[in-house]
């Protein structure tokens, strides 16, 4: 069976994973535009924010790679922090829909494996109500053999 070989499913998480990448790149352009998106969610600071931390951790990683130990990291300017902000975004839609794709897959494939245990219990079930058939019609000959 060819449905069997190159199922749907697979077919459809392979086009939404290519699909979530222009998806990403629209979202991000649109980021970088957006003024609620540059003052609330990349520049606000009150909280340190996904954009800051991340900038933090990559510069103080890359130090200590080189030998620094206790040099400071430099804050993000507007629209360094705005660039980076709608990258991480466009990166995590990415990421989310290729995590989700993993999830249904993983839901299919559960339930191709229950449906199958199913079947398997089900084959067993009546392959045993027809030994105990067999045996009631061997019984029933003998008692009629011996009368």
């Amino acid at each position: 069976m060819v449905a069997g070989a190159f199922p749907l499913a697979k077919l459809l998480t392979l086009g939404a994973r290519q699909l979530s990448r222009p998806l990403a790149a629209r979202i991000k352009a649109g980021a970088r535009a957006s003024p609620f998106f540059r003052t609330y969610i990349c520049l606000t600071s009150a909280c340190p924010l996904p954009s800051v931390i991340y900038h933090w951790v990559e510069m103080r990683t890359k130090m200590r790679l080189l030998g620094f130990r206790g040099a400071a990291v430099k804050p993000l300017n507007e629209e360094a922090a705005a660039e980076l902000g709608a990258e991480l975004l466009g990166e995590a839609l990415v990421f989310g829909v290729g995590g989700l794709c993993l999830y249904l897959e993983y839901l299919r494939q559960a339930g191709q494996s229950r449906r199958r245990e199913e079947y398997l219990e089900q084959t067993l079930s009546d392959l045993r109500q027809g030994l105990e058939q067999l045996q009631r019609d061997l019984d029933e000959l003998r008692a009629q053999g011996h009368a």
